[in-house]
């Protein structure tokens, strides 16, 4: 795969949906972006701001209103039932709650044995073993049950089992909000490690602008739906057009800040 390969090319995208009490809501209003082979895309916004909504909905686990999201050329919602299975094993997603996102019942090794016996375009998908050097754990873990593990180490298990399926894409929702700032930063960099040795694109979700602004080639501010802001990291980070991306900005608060620094130095 050629890094520069257009990957994601979504334009116009609007989301829809009810309340539980019927109130129609416009979650996503009409976004358009992006996203290349190697590189990482970050959506920054408050919560509520529809960035997850993006994610749920590239991950065709939200259907769209309107607009359209193509991968590799493919318009992902009119595919096959073989096509979306095959979609789903080069787009995979990484989920705020790591420890929610694991079967309680399944020991790591149980977990990872389990994604690892699918196979991939005919070929197996990398071994337990693999994928834990991958994540940067031990084999200690392996017997554990994942309320024996870490928020840090759930997340990497996570990343793991994502990774089995050898995707070329990573959707990570608030991959790092649930953690110690010490422990998102050594989440920040593993991402940024693996997009680099795997030639992973990445679409990092975020509503911490500290967070996506040494990881991230580039950044959408988001707010009510809209993009506010849009550009390369540093353009949007040191020259920010809208006053909603500014104020964001002035509200890094300094635990943010020391998050940005250790992850650019680490």
């Amino acid at each position: 795969m050629e890094n520069g390969e257009r990957l994601f090319e979504v334009e116009d995208l609007r989301v829809e949906y009810r309340t539980p009490g019927g109130k129609p809501v416009k979650a996503v209003r009409g976004v358009s972006f992006t996203l290349s082979a190697g590189e990482t895309l970050g959506i920054v916004g408050e919560s509520g701001s529809g960035k997850s909504t993006i994610a749920k909905t590239l991950m065709l686990l939200q259907p769209a209103a309107g607009g359209a999201v193509h991968f590799r050329g493919q318009d992902i919602f009119s595919l096959s039932a073989a096509a979306r299975r095959a979609y789903r094993n080069e787009v995979q997603m990484v989920f705020q709650d790591a420890v929610g996102s694991l079967n309680p019942r399944m020991t790591v090794r149980q977990t990872l044995d389990e994604i690892c016996a699918r196979a991939r375009d005919g070929r197996p998908a990398r071994q337990p073993e693999e994928l834990l050097d991958l994540v940067g754990l031990s084999r200690a873990v392996f017997d554990q049950y994942p309320r024996e593990l870490s928020g840090g180490q759930c997340q990497r298990v996570s990343i793991a089992r994502a990774l089995a399926v050898d995707p070329r894409v990573l959707v990570a929702d608030e991959p790092v909000s649930a953690l110690d700032v010490s422990v998102q930063a050594r989440i920040l960099n593993l991402l940024r490690d693996l997009r680099r040795g795997l030639g992973l694109s990445v679409l990092l979700i975020a509503h911490d602008l500290a967070v996506v602004r040494n990881v991230c080639d580039r950044v959408c501010v988001m707010h009510h739906g809209l993009f506010e802001d849009t550009g390369p990291a540093e353009d949007v980070f040191a020259r920010p057009k809208s006053e909603y991306t500014k104020s964001l900005l002035a509200a890094v608060p300094d635990v943010a800040r020391a998050l940005a620094a250790r992850a650019a130095g680490a």
